[in-house]
């Protein structure tokens, strides 16, 4: 009985030099193979950027719209998916048809699985879609937010249209010129958690306390979730409730197409002022016949391939999403990444009857 504890021991103590040489190497305890992709993961994100790294070939990205039906951004996507093929990866796009909170959570779990190198979503709320993208990043695939943005610690770059301050500033400021600085006032927005329309209210409200402004007064901010009929509905609505407005400021192109077709039919065309964000090819006809003066937006096509060059930088370790990193992004140049890893595409245009007829898109 001596002799079999004794040598017991001798295992036991053999076992556990064992595993104490192996726990400098690996992990004594089991190591799994998702405890292995998480490592993997980790260091990755921890290492620094290359900026003389050539860009991967063959590498999958796939766009996560707010909505799949959306006009404006299936412009965006497929000029993304375009500017894929330039550096030899692929892009695809994929996404709910509507624009809810947790509509994109299945997409993003089902794109992990997929092994995408890289997702670019525009977050329809920024806190909803966190989770999954976490977990993308922890196996390593890279997270571009672009239009609206998710919370910062959920994404490495952020692909910003404009200054969301110049945006939200801009539009008040144009429609204020417009209805002479008096009057009831109103905006359509997309939906309640959208994060850019939020933010470029926030701005809109903050521009409309300044003295200039004293005369004019924000009745409503209406949601038509980005959807055409409900958005119609709502601007009938604010006609009805107001029949005395003077201006609507849409931030969403999917809002100022159905303001406009409402208001082109009513007799409050060429009474109410409609300004926003739309496409040239929506509004055009609407500027033609009198309905719109103008209203602005960047270029959509260039949003998308701006987009898609940022993933490939950090799919292929030239940036990190790091603020003052740089990369290169094709026909558009170099661009700069600033705080809290915003990328910010440029001004955008102002669109009227002078010049609506030089763009297609």
């Amino acid at each position: 009985m001596m002799i079999r504890t004794a040598a017991r021991r001798r295992a036991a103590a053999t076992a556990a030099t064992a595993c104490a040489l192996a726990l400098a190497l690996t992990a004594c305890s089991g190591t799994t193979k998702d405890s292995v992709e998480k490592d993997t993961s980790n260091a990755g994100n921890a290492a620094e950027a290359d900026p003389n790294a050539p860009l991967k070939k063959d590498l999958k990205l796939a766009f996560l719209p707010k909505q799949i039906n959306n006009p404006y951004e299936k412009i965006v996507d497929e000029a993304g998916i375009a500017a894929a093929k330039e550096y030899g990866g692929t892009g695809k796009e994929v996404g709910p048809s509507d624009a809810n909170a947790s509509s994109q959570v299945s997409y993003i779990n089902t794109l992990i699985q997929q092994r995408q190198d890289a997702i670019l979503i525009a977050a329809n709320d920024p806190n909803a879609v966190c989770g999954p993208l976490k977990q993308a990043m922890k196996k390593n695939i890279k997270v571009v937010a672009y239009d609206s943005d998710t919370a910062k610690d959920c994404r490495q770059v952020f692909i910003n249209q404009a200054g969301s301050e110049e945006i939200g500033r801009s539009l008040v400021q144009h429609l204020g010129e417009q209805v002479g600085y008096q009057g009831r006032v109103a905006i359509l927005s997309a939906t309640q958690n959208a994060t850019n329309q939020n933010t470029w209210i926030e701005f809109m409200k903050d521009e409309l306390k300044l003295p200039k402004y004293k005369k004019m007064q924000l009745v409503k901010v209406a949601y038509g979730d980005d959807a055409d009929q409900k958005s119609f509905q709502q601007t009938q609505g604010l006609l009805q409730a107001y029949p005395d407005l003077k201006g609507i400021i849409s931030p969403t192109t999917v809002g100022i197409a159905a303001a406009a077709r409402y208001l082109s039919d009513s007799s409050y065309k060429g009474k109410v002022v409609l300004n926003g964000l739309g496409t040239p090819n929506q509004m055009r006809k609407y500027v033609k016949d009198g309905t719109v003066e103008q209203f602005s937006l960047w270029n959509p096509e260039e949003l998308g391939y701006l987009g898609s060059y940022a993933a490939a930088a950090l799919a292929s370790g030239q940036i990190t999403g790091a603020q003052g990193e740089k990369f290169k992004a094709g026909k558009l140049g170099e661009y700069t990444i600033g705080k809290d890893g915003e990328v910010i595409l440029g001004e955008p245009t102002v669109f009227d009857k002078k010049n609506i007829d030089t763009f297609d898109f």
